[in-house]
């Protein structure tokens, strides 16, 4: 269905056997984006917003473009979109921007799925400020238990900050309920994006949520880029993040002020480059991926893993394997007498890149009383041919 778009990324082309199942964890960069990158340093490289000469405004008029351009991908405004590292500095960027918008008592409602991003910035800051976290509890099968809701998002609840998409499973979260019951009591809503954005069509202003993060190198774009979206209603919460060149109105020995967002929360030298690589993915998405088609190819993907491994009694599937097959694109998995890391080292043997590990959702691993798990994740790029392949040698291993 997008094989023609292999074509595209020079990484298959270097490496022509590569089986690559990772994409959960990274994906890979068209041409289209390296080439972005590479000409605007050998072109027209440039600081952005405080030199006064032709090559700097320039560079600051693409940079403002590429604001615009990840705006419009997810229906936000241009003014709610910020640069950061990744999904990790968005997330951490929020709660310390929050800081003074909780008392002692407050609670955070975070869910038992959550990836060591979304929960340890709202733990440190939950014992610095002595506020309660919650969580919404998952099942033996890692599907979250939304029944009690009501009991969970109380009116001392400040924020809700939740996965849209399980980085271990897979599933996708009913984010519908959690939303509405956040909203009843007046709480903020973050929602981590990281594990959706390259497989459904995003519009914030649908969800009605308060921020969404996620990263630019989950998207084909460079790594050390993020966005954070913040809604216009929650910018007068938000305190500096960082301070020092850029984000600055006003400064004197010995008192300063802050420019409005995005501009308060991207001190310093913001990374130009990586941001017009992000919206060079993010253009090439616009013209080559429909996310319909997509999530059918991915589907179809993952159905043959799982009717392929429901025969297999030694492969056991981590997380509901209906639910998983809704979505699709990331499956993760246990093989008995072989650890993840063995069993992900021998993969390599066969160029197989997949993922072993806990996946940064240690936790979660815990509840299910695994140590970890192997993940493979598919793209448009991944081939069934890939799969088949991938499945035949894990059904040898196994039987």
């Amino acid at each position: 269905m997008f094989s023609k778009l292999r074509t595209d990324f020079p990484l298959f082309t270097h490496q022509k056997d590569l089986i690559y199942l990772d994409n959960a964890a990274t994906t890979h960069k068209p041409q289209q984006v390296i080439d972005a990158v590479s000409n605007f340093y050998a072109k027209g490289y440039a600081p952005v917003y405080r030199s006064m000469y032709t090559g700097a405004e320039k560079a600051t008029q693409l940079y403002e473009e590429a604001r615009a351009t990840v705006a419009d991908f997810i229906q936000a405004d241009r003014d709610e979109i910020a640069f950061t590292k990744g999904t990790t500095e968005s997330i951490n960027l929020v709660a310390a921007a929050l800081e003074d918008y909780f008392v002692p008592g407050d609670e955070i409602v975070l869910s038992e799925l959550e990836h060591h991003a979304n929960l340890v910035p709202w733990q440190q800051l939950a014992l610095k400020k002595n506020l309660i976290l919650r969580f919404i509890p998952v099942d033996k099968n890692a599907v979250l238990v939304l029944d009690n809701l009501a009991t969970i998002i109380t009116p001392k609840t400040k924020l809700v900050a939740i996965t849209h998409c399980s980085n271990v499973t897979g599933i996708f979260t009913n984010l519908e309920p959690i939303i509405k019951r956040a909203r009843e009591v007046n709480a903020l809503v973050l929602v981590d994006a990281a594990q959706s954005v390259a497989h459904r069509k995003l519009d914030v202003k649908t969800l009605d949520i308060d921020f969404l993060v996620f990263s630019g190198h989950k998207l084909f774009a460079p790594t050390g880029i993020g966005v954070l979206y913040a809604h216009i209603r929650t910018h007068a919460l938000l305190k500096p993040y960082q301070t020092g060149g850029a984000m600055v109105y006003s400064v004197g020995y010995e008192h300063a002020s802050w420019r409005q967002f995005p501009t308060m929360f991207e001190a310093g030298t913001p990374p130009i480059t990586s941001a017009l690589g992000l919206a060079e993915a993010v253009r090439y998405i616009q013209k080559n991926i429909d996310f319909d088609r997509l999530e059918q190819h991915e589907k179809s993907l993952g159905a043959f893993v799982l009717r392929e491994f429901s025969s297999l009694p030694n492969i056991q599937i981590v997380g509901d394997p209906v639910l998983i097959a809704q979505s699709g694109h990331c499956i993760s998995f246990t093989v008995n007498k072989w650890h993840p890391h063995d069993l992900a080292a021998y993969l390599d043997t066969h160029n197989i890149a997949v993922r072993a590990g806990h996946h940064c959702a240690q936790p979660l691993h815990n509840k299910l009383g695994l140590f970890g798990s192997v993940r493979i994740s598919f793209s448009f790029y991944t081939t069934l041919q890939e799969v088949e392949k991938v499945v035949k040698i894990l059904k040898a291993l196994s039987l």
